[in-house]
């Protein structure tokens, strides 16, 4: 099933909603992720092209996932770590697909970073070595962690290299029904491929990230995990187009805007 997030002048509030080939059904307006899917509301349902999607998830934290992928960490640089590298992208950089990448007047080196993006649908805490933590899975997304790689390398830690508003494209919508385990993850830009993997060659795969997380932060519904980034990361510039495809989910784009141009 996929879930999306949706708005319409005929609607008072965000909705999320069911896409059905190329029809949105919305649902209740108190819907919110990791609830039941079996009630529609009664709005009934519009054509794919009369709605504007928004972001498919509103989260409290972003937990991200750096070096995950060898030939990644090899192009940077950087030895592959004995645990998972986990650092955290404000919320307030979420937007949508069709929404505009703005390049920050403190950075000269803005990459996009293609992801598997991870929304939870229940509360994990400690997760049980007895339990699976993929039961605690809503859904998965496509994801670009938008990096200033310049201030990155420059503050050692990644916060202000990761979080600017717009650097974190999310959607387009939600698929509820992949194999995390094995999903080919491809990055474009203007068309031609930069970034081409594989889920199969995370050093740390989904189920084991989920419960490693659990064990430093309680994960709420609507929690996004971003899994890490295969080879290929490339600076984008204003102009420029950059889509993310996750196979079985669907394609993010987003545009590239310079302010100062």
């Amino acid at each position: 099933m996929r879930l999306c997030r949706i708005s319409h002048e005929s609607l008072k509030t965000a909705r999320y909603a069911v896409l059905e080939e190329s029809s949105v059904h919305p649902l209740t307006d108190d819907y919110k992720i990791g609830n039941d899917l079996g009630y529609l509301s009664h709005a009934g349902s519009f054509a794919f092209g009369e709605v504007k999607l928004l972001a498919p998830v509103v989260p409290s934290k972003i937990v991200c996932v750096g070096r995950n992928y060898r030939e990644h960490a090899a192009e940077l640089g950087n030895k592959m770590p004995e645990e998972p590298l986990l650092f955290l992208k404000a919320p307030s950089s979420v937007i949508a697909s069709g929404d505009s990448i703005e390049l920050p007047s403190a950075s000269q080196q803005v990459e996009h970073e293609g992801e598997l993006g991870v929304v939870i649908g229940k509360v994990a805490r400690n997760i049980s070595s007895s339990d699976d933590p993929l039961n605690y899975v809503f859904g998965y997304t496509c994801v670009n962690d938008v990096t200033a790689r310049d201030l990155q390398r420059k503050d050692v830690q990644f916060t202000r290299g990761k979080s600017f508003d717009t650097f974190c494209p999310v959607g387009p919508w939600i698929e509820t029904n992949i194999d995390p385990g094995n999903v080919a993850v491809e990055t474009r830009l203007n068309g031609e491929v930069k970034q081409k993997g594989n889920t199969a060659d995370m050093a740390f795969p989904v189920a084991f990230l989920i419960r490693y997380i659990s064990e430093i932060m309680t994960l709420y519904p609507g929690d996004l995990i971003a899994t890490g980034t295969p080879a290929g990361v490339s600076r984008m510039k204003h102009g420029d187009t950059v889509e993310v495809e996750v196979k079985g989910i669907g394609v993010l784009r987003n545009s590239v805007f310079d302010p100062k141009v």
